[in-house]
Order: C-alpha cells, then structure tokens, then sequence
C-alpha cells in the first residue's frame, strides 16, 4: 500500500512505524486519535470517519482551514515558498507576525512557512505561548501542494477538536478505535524531557493514558498506544492484553548519520473477542 506522507515536519512523527501501526490497529468504523500530530496514521488508513484532536490549536485550526478552503490556502501559502523569504531576518520577521497576528487564516499560512523553514521541523513555543523556533538555513524548502491536496480531501470525512485527549477519549464509542500517540516518554529518569506545546506531557499523565486505556477497553472500544520501550512505560502497560517490540529510527536531525535506532513499544488494549 502506498504511504501518504503528512504535509507538516513533525517531530516524532509516525511515518516509519506505519507498517505496524495498522497491522495492530483492531477494524472498527471511526478512529480516534486524542493526539493526531502530523497526521500520519490518518492519511494512511481507511476507516469511514475519524475524530482527530491535539491540544495545539495551531495545529487544528490549519487542518480545519485546509479541510474547508483548500485551493484558497495553497494558493497564499504558495508564495512563502521562494526564495526571497528563505533567510534569517524573513523568517524572523514572519515569526513575530505570527506571534502577533489573530487572524486564523493568515496565522495558519505562517505555520505551514514556519514548520518548512524553521530549524528541523520543531514546533515550540516559550511560556507565553509564543512560537520561538530559529530559523533553519535549508537550501530549499519544500513546498508540499500534492500533501495538503491530499490532506484535504481526505479530511472531508474527519472532524477536528482542540482538546486534551482525556476529553477526545470521550467521544470513541463501541464502533470506535483509539489510537494514541503521546509525547514520549523519556528513555531515562535523567533524559531531557521535552515540553510539548507550553505544557509538558508529565510521567503522571503517561500514567493516566495508560488508566483511561484500560477504562475504554472495559467498554469494548480498542486502543493502541505507541511510546518508548521502557521499564516505565512497559509497567504502565503491563495490564493491556499485548505489546510489541519494534525498532525504528528516530531523529529529526539533518544529519541524518545521528539517526540511532531505539526500541518502540505498541500496547494493544484489545476487548476479548474483536479482531
């Protein structure tokens, strides 16, 4: 099967771990992904509907823009894509338009140029909710019409939320099947722990995923959850029926000789008797 590839740089995005992401993924009618990211399980699987939800409203409000006004949006973004915004003192000045701006169209149009142009495709904000990624120096960045094309065609048959996942969990019924995707976990106690947007996913939260999972699968409605193979996370999972081992690299480096490869855990909650 053909792979989709997402239109937005995304760290930790789950475009190498498709193969076993929908081997694992139990049938249903709707999939709910509380954490949808980038998008790539979405843009690579065929269930009837989906619910895809991030806690990022940037984010969001994009997917809802290209969901409903395409052509309009490729047609803006476009010309962020040349070379006389590709330096350093553009980009910066975009930045702090995006920082300042309201205006959900425009804002989603900087997002897209900010994710191509800043360094590694990170999406970071300081503490006052401010994108503050530098700049990147690529040669030339990519613009990618045939993914948001893509993207918004199959977007006709999912709906969008900014919410915590706690709250997307909520809307999964029996003919529902959850995927999650949180923030990794850290692959040591000391490891530098990212935050993601200006909340930091903590080890608490990975704790509750893990109990919400079980509550969902006690409804008969599956869930997948994919993060670090780790003593913490396997004893968080330890009560899901069955976990898979799978190695993938990970890097969103430009160097792509720093890529390592880790070990990555799938726990599958499955309800006695569904496939």
């Amino acid at each position: 099967m053909k792979k989709n590839r997402a239109f937005l740089k995304w760290a930790g995005g789950k475009y190498p771990l498709l193969d076993d992401i929908r081997h694992h993924l139990p049938d249903g009618d709707c999939l709910v992904e509380p954490f949808v990211g980038a998008g790539s399980v979405f843009l690579n699987t065929d269930f009837s509907r989906y619910i895809l939800a991030d806690i990022n409203s940037d984010l969001i409000e994009l997917y809802k823009i290209v969901k409903t006004r395409a052509d309009e949006y490729i047609e803006q973004a476009r010309v962020m894509f040349v070379p006389e915004t590709n330096n350093a003192e553009s980009y910066y000045l975009l930045r702090e338009e995006f920082n300042r701006s309201s205006d959900l169209f425009r804002r989603a149009v900087l997002f897209l140029y900010l994710n191509r142009h800043g360094y590694n495709g990170l999406c970071r904000y300081n503490l006052r909710g401010e994108f503050n990624v530098p700049f990147g120096r690529y040669k030339k960045p990519y613009f990618p019409e045939a993914e948001l094309r893509h993207f918004a065609v199959k977007a006709q048959y999912a709906e969008f939320y900014c919410e915590s996942y706690e709250a997307c969990m909520t809307r999964a019924d029996a003919r529902s099947v959850v995927y999650c995707d949180p923030p990794y976990a850290p692959l040591t106690a000391t490891a530098n722990f990212t935050a993601y947007h200006t909340n930091s996913f903590s080890l608490e939260q990975q704790a509750f995923l893990a109990q919400k999972a079980e509550e969902l699968v006690s409804q008969r409605i599956p869930v997948l959850i994919s993060n670090h193979r780790t003593p913490m996370t396997l004893d968080w999972y330890k009560n899901a029926a069955e976990t898979y081992t799978v190695k993938v690299r990970r890097s969103i480096s430009r160097n792509g000789g720093t890529r390592k490869k880790v070990e990555e855990l799938l726990a599958l909650y499955r309800p006695p008797g569904k496939k």
